[in-house]
């Protein structure tokens, strides 16, 4: 009787319009799309109206509830207004039907939200992110009313995100129903993928001043320890959060290693110079080589050559007093050098050693300063910007 009754359209009544209640709400966080901020979730709502033409006289039919297809019987269209994706279906193919026209049902809403959720704190990250829930929309005084009466989180945790609660709200003069949804990211991971390998990168490349200027072995791993943490950037390119109205403060952290190690790298090749040279000295400012030298070059031949044509002329006292001096000057020569060399060096200790501990303090007051803010700053974010657009509309 009820089936060929064919009441597909809204029921009628005098103002025109229908009441949908839904008792009960189940939210479940499906994922959270970091790259694009987006939020997937998927809602299913305990949904009951009431038919005046799905009536029965249980004198006639002794049947308090009866099941109906959903295809013979209007259902209310539940959407999610700030979705980029919104699809209903429903739970089961029937629906029940009491003997005063009341209506029981039960759908699901599957929903990519466009979230901009507040990745400045990545990946101490949390935020709220409201999914607004709509009826078929109004035209004047018809249409439907949506009541929303409690909400129940379902599998909180999902991969790196979780649920901390959700709460129903409204918004407007009251005809914007929307569950705001509480998220917090579960840091652990971020941090071992993320946080943990720049903070033993940078630890590595202080602890490398141990190592003896002489040789070129601190500075080809320093140069090591850059080109791994490039690579270690474009790897982690495609799964570092994408840019929103807050964006990730992780990227600058990224980039001040980045530029801490370069620094280092660099200072440790030219204090390389300064040990060998005293100085720095550019390859267009480098010494040239002066014209005396090559006469100083003949007269040391001719002081070679000149006792072997006056040898003659001394006698062995004379002649070994001579070659007596000539050792004495060159081992002085040596001595000399050797000193200036020993002075080149300890002035480059003393900068390394200044330059170490200048690096130290600097990379621990960095890690604890942006420690701190990712964890204590707040970035704010309008969550309701679809709802201003359509009001201004």
């Amino acid at each position: 009787m009820l089936i060929s009754k064919g009441y597909i359209s809204q029921p009628q009544y005098e103002n025109c319009s229908q009441v949908i209640s839904v008792p009960y709400l189940e939210y479940q966080t499906i994922t959270v799309d970091t790259k694009n901020l987006r939020l997937i979730s998927k809602i299913t709502a305990y949904i009951q109206w009431r038919d005046p033409g799905l009536m029965w006289n249980m004198s006639h039919y002794n049947y308090d509830e009866v099941t109906l297809p959903v295809d013979k019987v209007w259902t209310p269209e539940l959407h999610v207004a700030n979705g980029i994706v919104s699809t209903m279906t429903h739970a089961s193919h029937d629906l029940t039907v009491r003997y005063d026209g009341l209506v029981y049902h039960i759908v699901i809403i599957n929903a990519e939200v466009n979230c901009d959720v507040n990745m400045f704190n990545y990946p101490f990250a949390a935020d709220t992110c409201p999914v607004a829930i709509h009826t078929s929309e109004r035209a004047g005084e018809c249409g439907t009313e949506l009541e929303l009466h409690h909400v129940w989180p379902t599998g909180k945790t999902r991969g790196d995100w979780k649920t901390e609660s959700v709460v129903l709200g409204t918004q407007g003069y009251g005809d914007t129903h929307y569950i705001m949804v509480s998220l917090k990211i579960q840091h652990t991971n971020p941090f071992i993928t993320l946080l943990l390998p720049t903070i033993l990168i940078v630890l590595t490349d202080v602890v490398s001043f141990a190592l003896p200027l002489q040789g070129g072995e601190r500075n080809s791993f320093k140069v090591t320890l850059v080109l791994s943490f490039t690579m270690f950037l474009n790897i982690l390119n495609e799964k570092l959060p994408g840019d929103g109205e807050c964006s990730p403060i992780i990227r600058i952290h990224f980039c001040i290693c980045l530029v801490l190690m370069v620094l280092s790298m660099l200072v440790s090749l030219v204090l390389t110079r300064v040990a060998k040279d005293g100085g720095i000295r550019l390859c267009c400012f480098s010494k040239k080589v002066e014209p005396k030298t090559a006469r100083s070059m003949e007269d040391n031949v001719d002081e070679e050559i000149k006792p072997d044509i006056s040898v003659i002329q001394l006698d062995g006292s004379e002649e070994e007093k001579l070659i007596l001096r000539k050792v004495v000057k060159f081992l002085e020569n040596f001595q000399a050098k050797d000193m200036e060399n020993e002075n080149y060096q300890r002035f480059a200790d003393t900068l390394d050693k200044t330059f170490f501990w200048i690096y130290l303090f600097v990379a621990v007051s960095y890690f604890c300063a942006m420690t701190t803010v990712m964890v204590m700053y707040t970035c704010s974010i309008n969550h309701f910007f679809w709802h201003n657009d359509n009001a201004n509309f």
